[in-house]
Parts: structure tokens; sequence; C-alpha cells
């Protein structure tokens, strides 16, 4: 078990491998191609709809056929939750370790156009939704179904975000806790682990409507805490921020990199751990997305495209500030949640570490309940079987957070890598062969503002050639 668990075990050798080779070129090259396509396919909807994405925040959507839907915000603030964990933190530090200051830039540019991307796939979830016993429920699994007909790639989806959120990512959630609590407590990560399970599963059996309560008050109170504490930080340095943004640049584009052929690691470990984070592309957020209860399906559309802003423009941005405002040696070995909490040391003193730890804790826990749901989504996909689902819940919220207790933090970013990667492909294919409808949407949706119509509304009867089972 140890070889098993160790970061030079033959299993993360083997993972490693594997990884590198799916993220070289494939995926990086589609992902890049995409972002570009949809950003000037919508016309710069990420940025020209900006204020839209703001007041739609505030729109209340809680009133359909008298059933206890899911409000727009609810579904922004389990989106968010998911975005919002270890990437945003320990994925930061550990992509300034590996790749450089340089990786930030690479983050920004990946969240500028992919929010573009996020904007699509949220758009589409919308379109092709089902109803639930009690919400409802959609995702690349769904719209792969009814918009392409392709059963065997819907059931592939569904089983790669399973895995890849209500198994793999539950492990690196649980590992980052685990780490920070050792690192500012000396708390054991086998008793820690057994907390988090404890926690986990009293959430998880209460179904999307315990998971959303509980979102919508863990994230703003997590955010705003965050974020707080980074202000204090930028303007304890508010001098050094030109030397930052220069370092940043520097290190992207350098002379020094690109002879040595280093901007190749820089952009590789940016754009990895910026889908991590902020998962535009993925095929994640479009899964909570369809649970939201609105008139138009470009709104909720927009609303997870704000989401990706928040998580990398905002969130990584204090991270990758307060590690390079700190001055500490990146390249010392020191890597994720431990560099952050070192530079947060440095700044704040002995109560650095412990302010982070708390705060990993709300942050990774709250994308625990959130992957999870992604995942029972897809089960329900794939069965409706009340065994299948007790067992989903068992191995998600038990074994897999348990798991990354105990395991290194290498073989639970190698494994969560790979599943990312084949994850995000399948869906990249699928929204590049369904945006059309995202783009029709967009223009009905416009249209309708420019009438003046305040709230747009939208029927399936709009898209006759669609069998669409909700939008009466």
């Amino acid at each position: 078990m140890n070889e098993l668990l160790s970061p030079d075990g033959w299993f993360n050798r083997v993972l490693t491998m594997m990884n590198d080779a799916l993220w070289t070129y494939l995926l990086i090259g589609m992902l890049i191609i995409c972002a570009v396509w949809f950003t000037w396919r919508s016309r710069f909807v990420q940025f020209r709809m900006l204020g839209e994405m703001f007041r739609l925040l505030n729109e209340s959507t809680n009133k359909h056929d008298g059933a206890h839907h899911i409000s727009s915000f609810q579904a922004f603030a389990v989106g968010v939750a998911t975005r919002v964990g270890t990437g945003n933190l320990a994925g930061v530090a550990t992509a300034i370790a590996i790749g450089g200051p340089g990786s930030v830039f690479w983050m920004w540019l990946l969240a500028l156009l992919g929010s573009a991307t996020a904007f699509v796939e949220s758009t589409l979830a919308q379109l092709f939704k089902v109803r639930s016993k009690d919400s409802f429920i959609g995702g690349p699994a769904y719209y792969i179904q009814q918009g392409l007909h392709k059963p065997w790639m819907a059931k592939l989806f569904a089983v790669l975000i399973t895995v890849t959120f209500g198994l793999s990512y539950n492990s690196i959630q649980s590992n980052t806790i685990c780490g920070a609590m050792e690192h500012a407590f000396g708390f054991n990560p086998l008793w820690v682990g057994v907390v988090l399970v404890i926690l986990s599963l009293f959430v998880v059996f209460g179904g999307i409507h315990r998971i959303a309560r509980v979102s919508s008050v863990l994230v703003p109170v997590m955010a705003i805490g965050y974020l707080a504490l980074a202000l204090v930080v930028i303007l304890m340095n508010i001098q050094l921020i030109p030397d930052v943004f220069r370092l940043i640049f520097e290190d992207a584009f350098g002379a020094a990199q690109v002879a040595g052929g280093g901007i190749g690691a820089t952009m590789m470990n940016g754009i990895k751990r910026g889908l991590f984070s902020n998962e535009a592309g993925e095929g994640s957020a479009p899964n909570v997305a369809a649970t939201a209860s609105t008139s138009h399906p470009v709104k909720q559309g927009l609303i997870q495209a704000l989401g990706v802003f928040t998580d990398t423009l905002v969130v990584c941005s204090c991270t990758a500030f307060i590690i390079l405002f700190s001055g500490i040696d990146t390249t010392s070995g020191i890597n994720g949640i431990a560099l952050t909490q070192a530079a947060l040391k440095a700044e704040m003193g002995a109560t650095g570490p412990i302010f982070i730890a708390v705060a990993i804790f709300l942050f990774a826990f709250s994308s625990i309940i959130g992957n999870y749901y992604y995942g029972e989504a897809n089960v329900r996909f794939l069965t409706r079987s009340p065994r299948a689902m007790l067992f989903y819940r068992l191995l998600s919220g038990g074994l897999m957070v348990m798991f990354g207790a105990m395991a290194s933090l290498d073989v639970v970013w190698s494994l969560g890598d790979i599943c990312m990667a084949m994850l995000t492909l399948c869906n990249l294919v699928a929204i590049i062969l369904l945006g059309k409808y995202a783009f029709r949407l967009l223009e009905d949706y416009r249209m309708q503002k420019r009438k003046g119509i305040s709230s747009p509304e939208f029927h399936r009867s709009q898209l006759p050639e669609l069998d669409l089972q909700c939008w009466e």
C-alpha cells in the first residue's frame, strides 16, 4: 500500500507518463482553439454582457410551477463551490512551483477566453435539461444523448465525470485539507480523514437541496474571508504590484524561457491548474447549471461564465499575489498548500498557516459536496437503482475522501489530471458540434433585450427541430 500511495511508487510513475502524453499537445490545443472560436462566434459575450451577468444574480427564479426548484443564485453557488477549492490555494501554488510565475498569465488567459466556453456548455445544459422528481437535472451526458443522439458517448461522459469529480477530485480536496491541518496544527491525517468522511456523508445523503443550502452559506463566507485577507496582504505590499506583474509577464514570455524551452512547461502548468480551478470546458458546471429554474437558457450560461471570472481572475490571483509578494523561493521543493501556507506565514506570522488551514477546509469541503453532486447527476443518468446510488455515495463521500487523506500529493494530483484530460476531450467534442444552438439562443436573448423585454423567455417551439423535454 505504501508503494501504491507514495510519490515514487510505480502507480504514480504510470500516471505521470499518461498524464504528460495527454496534456502535451492534444488537450491544450483543443482548449485554446475552442475558447478562441467560442469567444469570436459569440461576439465576445463574456465581455459585452458582463453587466447582465451581475444583474441576473439578483433575479429571483424560485417560483416556477410551485415546485421547490433550485434558484439561479443557488446554482451559481454550487458551481463556485466546486471551482473555488484546492485549485485556488494549492493548485496555483503547484503551478508556480513547477512552471514559474509565468503560469499565472496562462491561467488568466484561459479564464478570459474560456469563460465563453463555460457560457456555451451551461446554456446547452439548460436547453436540454429534463425534469426530475424534485428539481431539474441535466448536463453534458443529457445534451450529448438528446442533441447528438449518441447514447454510447453520453454514457462514456457520465462514467468519466463520475470517476473524475465524484472519486478522483474528492481525493484531491481531502488530501489538501489533511495537509493543511497537519502543517498548521499537527493533526494526524487519518483522524482528519475520518471527520471529513462523517461530514461529507451527512451532506451528500441530503441530496441536491441540502448541498445547495450548505453551498449558498459556505461560498459567500469563505470567499469574503479569503478576499479580505488577500486585500490586506496586497495593501501591505502595494508598492510591489508593478514588480509582480513584471515578473509574471517576463516569466511567461522571457527570452530565457523561450531559449531554454521553459515556456512550454510554464504554459502547460498554467493551463492545467487553470482548468482544474475554473473548469471551463470540462463539462462539470453544466450539471449544476441545468438544475436552475430560469426563463431562458442563456441566463444560466451567463451566470456560469461569471463563475469563471470569479474563480480565476479574483481568487486565484489573490493566491498568486500572496505567494509572489512573500519573496520565498518557489523552487525550493515546497509544493501545494504548504507553499501557500509558507507564503502567508512570511506575510502574517504564525497565524498565516492557521488561517489557510481553516480557509482550505471551507473551500475544499464545499468542493467535496459539489463534486459529489456532479457524479450523482450522472449516476442517475446511467441507472435509477437505489443500490447503485447508495454505493456511489459511500464511495465518493467515504472511501475516496479517506484515500485522499492517506495518499501522497503527487499521486492524487496525477490521477486527477489524467481523469480531467479525458473528461474535457469528450465534452469539447460535444459542445463544438452543438454550439450552434447556444449561439442561436444568445441571438434570441439579445433580440428580446433590444425590444425592451427585461426578462427574456424561451419556448421549445422556437427550436422545433429539437426534441426538448422542458420549456413548454
